[in-house]
């Protein structure tokens, strides 16, 4: 069952929607923003890389409208958002993106960077309130890779739901739309359009608070091809959109405790999940639990940061991740290569 998180990011999803209005393969505003291809801000000099490089140069960018400066140690690199169509899909949604100082520095020109993809919880939608201000995400980032705690990530930020009448696990039930196949190929397509990136899993992350911590987790779970770890905070563990309805069979193949024992049966690849949780919260702490003592082992590598006095909240997650968690998810994963 979904909860509403705290805070509930009212100012930043106000300005947000002011924000965000267009339409088409990428949304032009007064202050357009372009992060790979000729032109982009965080490409120059960037080569060809060579037969066997690990980095991916961008193929097809497009100009995003700018949604705000990530300050501090951020250095006021933007925040942008597009509207792309999924192909795969289907689906035509709103996505932000964030690539970090390190991303700009010319040393970095032909490097790929990892990926992180950031889900937000209760509707998801009309936007994702991972580039707020309030929560300070990329601003924290960014400390942390200053630190030596994190990787520099790109921050890939899309819409979670269609719409904020239902949420959809992040699946593809029949004869809804495809958010399964929207999250796990369509945003990850059009991430490698638009920047340098690593060709291998080991440069891809998912992270989510609640229905996106459910979906940070099935997804790692259900697409290892395509994401090495993920950050699963205040997560649901089973699939229970109302919309399953009728489809038992489908439902069973989103359920985490059903993938993660396929997983474990079939030998790898391996998974690393950071679970976050609030001390307070009392009904998703032990059903957390419960599925790390049963499937914590073999592939299926676990990992449990508890916030003393921690609420089921976004600002709890991130204090989980300077906590413990993004050192840890870093530490297995690719950092920039060429």
């Amino acid at each position: 069952m979904r909860k509403a998180l705290t805070p509930v990011v009212v100012l930043t999803t106000l300005a947000a929607l002011a924000a965000t209005a267009g339409c088409g393969k990428g949304d032009s505003g007064d202050t357009p923003v372009r992060f790979g291809g000729p032109g982009g801000s965080g490409s120059q000099g960037a080569t060809h890389p060579g037969k066997g490089s690990l980095a991916r140069m961008p193929t097809d960018p497009v100009n995003f409208k700018e949604q705000r400066k990530v300050g501090g140690a951020g250095g006021d690199t933007p925040i942008g958002v597009a509207t792309y169509h999924g192909a795969k899909s289907g689906f035509t949604g709103k996505v932000w993106v964030w690539a970090p100082p390190e991303y700009y520095e010319k040393q970095n020109a032909n490097k790929g960077f990892p990926v992180l993809m950031a889900l937000p919880g209760a509707e998801g939608y009309p936007v994702n309130y991972w580039i707020g201000g309030d929560l300070k995400l990329e601003e924290n980032l960014a400390q942390w890779s200053k630190e030596g705690k994190s990787l520099p990530f790109i921050v890939v930020m899309p819409v979670l739901n269609p719409n904020a009448k239902q949420y959809y696990d992040a699946s593809d039930i029949p004869g809804q739309p495809k958010m399964g196949t929207w999250l796990n190929e369509d945003v990850p397509d059009f991430v490698r359009q638009n920047f340098r990136t690593l060709k291998s899993r080991d440069g891809w992350a998912i992270m989510g608070s609640s229905s996106g911590g459910f979906a940070a987790l099935k997804n790692v779970l259900q697409h290892p091809e395509t994401f090495k770890a993920a950050i699963p905070s205040g997560p649901d563990i089973v699939p229970d959109s109302p919309l399953w309805r009728g489809h038992a069979k489908e439902q069973r193949e989103n359920n985490p405790e059903v993938l993660a024992k396929r997983l474990i049966a079939k030998g790898g690849p391996e998974v690393y999940l950071g679970f976050q949780d609030g001390s307070k919260e009392s009904t998703i702490v032990p059903k957390v639990k419960k599925f790390i003592t049963q499937y914590g082992r073999g592939p299926v590598k676990t990992r449990m940061q508890m916030v003393a006095g921690g609420m089921h909240g976004a600002d709890t997650y991130v204090k989980a991740m300077d906590e413990g968690t993004i050192q840890w998810i870093s530490k297995h994963m690719q950092g920039p290569a060429e």
